[in-house]
């Protein structure tokens, strides 16, 4: 077959328009397309008065051979690659080897465990949280109660930080393996909708999450695979060698036991800073790694729709509009939009006492009030944290301590609306926006939690994204404080084997360990490490390459 790309319709075509299109597009007669599938669709709405429909296309065609003659310098023309994920290791049948370790149940981690459970390594998968219905008691406790358990909440817990998100599955990684494919249709076996194979930003939702995750849980279960809940690692037992080699021997947990094992996947969150605390002490190599802080920015979703789609707002095969914005400042800083959740809800994210941290979420049917992003400014080590691998950590907690305090210290979260940050003065009242933040938020001014650069660089970009997107600088928009958990303060540092470049053994990975960011590539880099361990398992003659 061959993949089309970029075919593009108006937006109200008829389905038995696409067949002329894609012969009129290679110039080959209608007898001849032989069969048609569909592998991407997306919008283009640059011109709000004619949307498109943009799509990716595999085709059958009787003489393949002659069109992909006539199109070979045309990138959108080009054979159907292989997607099919082929395992790269096989245990023996009834494995009874060493077994690995994955820690974390995130969606690194879920995915790590998966794939070597289907290798047949009967993966023991910890996590300091609680499954996923226990662990949402706990974080709708926070948000309606104001009670924060540290150990299960938005960061902790089955399904990580992904679960209370919007959940989207799609990322800007190369993959030239096609693992993302993997991902996804191993997210549509547990019970995702089929459309996330085709949609161009395709999304799943909380609600979904948390049952998808339950059934991938029994089938890694089913496989020899264990769970072991609030395990929370404590340490890290490490020994050198002779030759001076330093190795992973087992892990402390803090139920009091003492897990041997030599081939652990680290897949722990963002979040988990008293890991990364541990590993430093322990002398794992780590690197501090740069992120971005500042809000959330809320704004009625249908004020999103129109201003993208304008009279087309509304149409059943847009849905809720989404954006993405960057600006470079005049201060050297870029601002930019993260993580996007139409018609959702701004959540409470923390997972330390007395600090507040914001982060999106949406369900399925994206059908909330309001539209909410991350409104952020890139931050760097050398220049904001220097000195140390961890610094980044301790900014985090500086401005979250300080948002908890400008909150009213009861975990309701300080928020300003955009014509008073613009004005620097407090805000006082609420506008034409509702907040959808839980526990509550107090108004107040975001000069109290947000770095003097963020500020500078927030007020310049605000205007520009203005002029991008009609309504986004309105003076009642609401800013919500502070989004600081937006990537991994560090990277745990891994070699070509997928090791830690001191500690054998070890192998980093996903989002905490600063190789991902996000459901999808988070998923992708954990097949990656489960194959890593693989093969250090057949390197030991343990299983056998495939």
């Amino acid at each position: 077959m061959l993949r089309l790309s970029e075919l593009k319709l108006p937006l109200d075509h008829p389905p038995e328009a696409m067949a002329p299109a894609i012969c009129a597009r290679l110039g080959v007669d209608p007898a001849d397309l032989l069969e048609v599938k569909l592998w991407r669709r997306a919008h283009d709405a640059r011109r709000k008065s004619a949307i498109l429909m943009v799509y990716t296309v595999d085709i059958a065609l009787r003489d393949e051979a002659a069109v992909l003659e006539r199109f070979k310098g045309d990138s959108q023309v080009r054979p159907t690659p292989d997607t099919d994920y082929r395992f790269t290791a096989r245990a023996p049948e009834g494995f009874d080897g060493p077994r690995p370790v994955v820690i974390g149940a995130g969606p690194c981690g879920l995915f790590a465990g998966l794939v070597l459970a289907q290798m047949g390594f009967k993966p023991i998968i910890l996590d300091r949280g609680k499954v996923v219905r226990e662990r949402t008691k706990d974080t709708w406790a926070l948000w309606r109660k104001s009670e924060l358990n540290p150990e299960s909440n938005v960061q902790f817990g089955e399904g990580g930080a992904g679960t209370f998100s919007d959940g989207k599955l799609y990322s800007q990684i190369k993959d030239p393996r096609f693992l993302g494919r993997k991902v996804l249709e191993e997210f549509v076996a547990a019970g995702a909708p089929e459309e996330i194979l085709t949609e161009g930003h395709p999304h799943i939702g909380t609600f979904r999450l948390v049952h998808m995750v339950e059934n991938i849980r029994a089938l890694i279960e089913g496989l020899g695979g264990e769970y072991r809940w609030q395990h929370r690692v404590t340490d890290f037992e490490i020994e050198a060698g002779e030759d001076g080699q330093r190795k992973l021997k087992g892990l402390h947990l803090s139920t009091g036991e003492y897990l041997e094992t030599e081939h652990v996947v680290l897949a722990v969150g963002h979040s988990s800073r008293d890991t990364f605390q541990t590993l430093h002490d322990r002398g794992v190599h780590i690197e501090a790694k740069p992120f971005s802080i500042g809000v959330r920015i809320e704004h009625p979703q249908s004020w999103m729709d129109k201003a993208r789609f304008g009279a087309c707002a509304g149409h059943p095969d847009l849905g809720a509009a989404d954006y993405s914005l960057s600006h470079h400042c005049a201060n050297g800083r870029t601002v930019y939009s993260f993580c996007m959740c139409p018609g959702g809800t701004v959540v409470a994210a923390t997972s330390e006492p007395n600090r507040v941290v914001t982060n999106g979420m949406s369900q399925y049917s994206r059908n909330e009030r309001n539209a909410n992003s991350g409104f952020v400014v890139a931050i760097d080590p050398e220049r904001d944290y220097p000195g140390h691998p961890l610094a980044g950590i301790e900014f985090q907690r500086k401005w979250e301590s300080l948002a908890f305090t400008a909150g009213g210290g009861d975990y309701k979260a300080p928020a300003q609306k955009v014509g008073d940050f613009l004005a620097g003065r407090p805000s006082e009242a609420l506008g034409e926006v509702a907040p959808s933040y839980k526990p509550g938020i107090r108004m107040t001014d975001l000069a109290e939690c947000l770095p003097p650069f963020v500020l500078e660089a927030m007020r310049e970009a605000l205007p520009v994204f203005g002029r991008q997107i009609a309504g986004y600088d309105h003076p009642d928009v609401l800013m919500t404080g502070v989004e600081t958990r937006t990537s991994s303060p560090i990277r745990i540092t891994r070699g070509k084997d997928g090791q830690s470049l001191n500690t054998a053994g070890l192998f980093p990975a996903g989002e905490g360990a600063g190789y991902a960011g996000g459901i999808l590539s988070a998923g992708v880099d954990g097949i990656k490490i489960a194959e890593a361990v693989a093969a250090a398992y057949v390197a030991k003659g343990w299983a056998e390459a495939v």
